[in-house]
């Protein structure tokens, strides 16, 4: 819970997602650095009077140490603004946004800019250690006999790859991978296979009708390549999917009678999203107008083997501490890492049993309306780099509520691991929406 001065959001952009089909054009301090740079420009300040930069990023590229100061840096913020980097598995954009605001609820600094950002399709493919091994050895010999020697005791399994993007997504603890935990929740809750094709094809049409909508002009702002491509919508985006052919696709995680398939998980995605966060003082030394209050936060923590229901426990202390039924918050964002994790999300606020053992309240919470949950689609439709879905599912539910205005909104998701994240915000009262183009300071 945020205490102290309250925290003020004021702006914030983001890249589009771009599916990771292959090593894309863009590393992860790339993205950021191409969402950070309207954003910054469009301000009544420099860039060096921030306080600090905090970013979120799992795995960055190996010459992106500290990427958070890599990004800080070539954005212009001076050698004199610090920058720290943070990771929390899928939250990192998240704790990102917790930093800042509890550096500035607690008066270490007043205007701060956070997100996240990840290239997965740069994830590296390494070499397994026994070829590790066997290359220090190589390195060591000196004489052609050595050599001769060394070089005998290759052997060619040796030089199969493994995978980087798979290892990070597996629980190295209870040894699943996030989409086995998925398919745990999914049969706990008794959710079907067709119920998660159709929340699925949802996420796909609230997408495109956003999208065509022009929803996200107010926070998108466009990649350009070295090619001189420009990469201006969510790439993922899947038009005209049908029942029929989601059923086509075949489990991914539990052969053969698993429910979760490449089409009902969220995409594996590279990009990037920020948000500017300031304390009153800076509003009033830089003349900012801001669009929403961040009040509140909570991180929780879960079985691994049962990550996907983090939401639930990190939601239900917020709504307690402020008195809040689900019905009362205006706008959710529920990330959408699968839609069987999002529905058992929402059958657990229902069951009475879970309500009573696992969150310690009186009675089932209730029923979450899917009307106010992910208006514009979400990772299983436009991608989820787990870097940076923590920053932008905040960044759009205040765009959300500057659009339906409406007063609250709570984002959530679920963490590799175990865990959960919430955020509680609020839209200032008189903000409305942006119009595309138009800046929110």
């Amino acid at each position: 819970m945020n205490q102290g001065r309250p925290v003020y959001l004021v702006d914030g952009s983001r890249t589009p997602f771009l599916r990771a089909l292959e090593p894309g054009p863009f590393s992860a301090a790339d993205l950021a650095l191409q969402a950070g740079r309207p954003l910054l420009g469009r301000q009544p300040f420099a860039p060096d009077a921030l306080d600090e930069v905090i970013l979120g990023c799992v795995g960055p590229d190996a010459d992106e140490a500290n990427i958070a100061r890599v990004v800080s840096l070539r954005l212009g913020c001076g050698d004199g603004v610090p920058a720290w980097t943070v990771a929390r598995n899928c939250a990192s954009g998240m704790q990102a946004l917790d930093s800042a605001a509890f550096h500035i609820a607690h008066g270490r600094a007043d205007l701060v800019l956070a997100g996240g950002t990840e290239a997965m399709s740069r994830a590296p493919v390494l070499f397994r250690r026994d070829f590790v091994t066997w290359l220090s050895r190589w390195s060591r010999a000196r004489s052609l006999t050595d050599k001769l020697k060394t070089l005998g005791m290759l052997r060619p399994a040796a030089l199969k790859p493994e995978i980087g993007l798979l290892k990070g997504l597996r629980d190295p603890v209870v040894g699943l991978s996030m989409g086995q935990t998925a398919e745990k929740i999914a049969w706990r809750f008794g959710i079907t296979r067709e119920q998660m094709d159709r929340y699925a094809i949802r996420s796909h049409d609230r997408l495109a009708a956003a999208t065509d909508g022009g929803h996200f002009a107010g926070e998108l702002v466009p990649l350009f390549d070295y090619d001189g491509k420009t990469w201006a919508e969510d790439n993922g985006l899947r038009r005209g999917s049908t029942l029929d052919k989601l059923a086509r696709l075949k489990p991914v995680f539990d052969r053969p009678a698993g429910k979760v398939t490449a089409g009902n998980s969220a995409q594996v995605t590279d990009g990037a999203a920020w948000m500017l966060l300031a304390s009153e003082a800076a509003l009033e030394r830089h003349g900012l107008t801001p669009r929403g209050r961040l009040l509140d936060t909570q991180w929780a923590g879960v079985d691994p083997t049962q990550m996907g229901l983090g939401p639930v426990h990190a939601s239900t202390p917020i709504l307690e501490r402020n008195g809040l039924t689900l019905d009362d918050v205006d706008y959710w964002e529920i990330n959408e890492a699968f839609a069987g994790q999002v529905l058992a999300c929402l059958a657990a606020w229902e069951d009475e049993d879970y309500c009573r053992n696992e969150l310690g309240l009186p009675a089932a919470l209730g029923t979450l309306d899917q009307q106010r949950l992910n208006l514009d689609g979400g990772g299983i439709s436009m991608g989820h780099p787990v870097g940076a879905s923590g920053a932008r599912i905040v960044l759009h539910a205040l765009a959300v509520l500057e659009r339906e205005r409406k007063d609250r909104a709570i984002a959530t998701l679920c963490i590799g691991g175990g865990q959960g994240g919430a955020m509680l915000i609020r839209r200032e009262p008189g903000n409305s929406a942006l119009k595309p183009g138009e800046a929110a300071a």
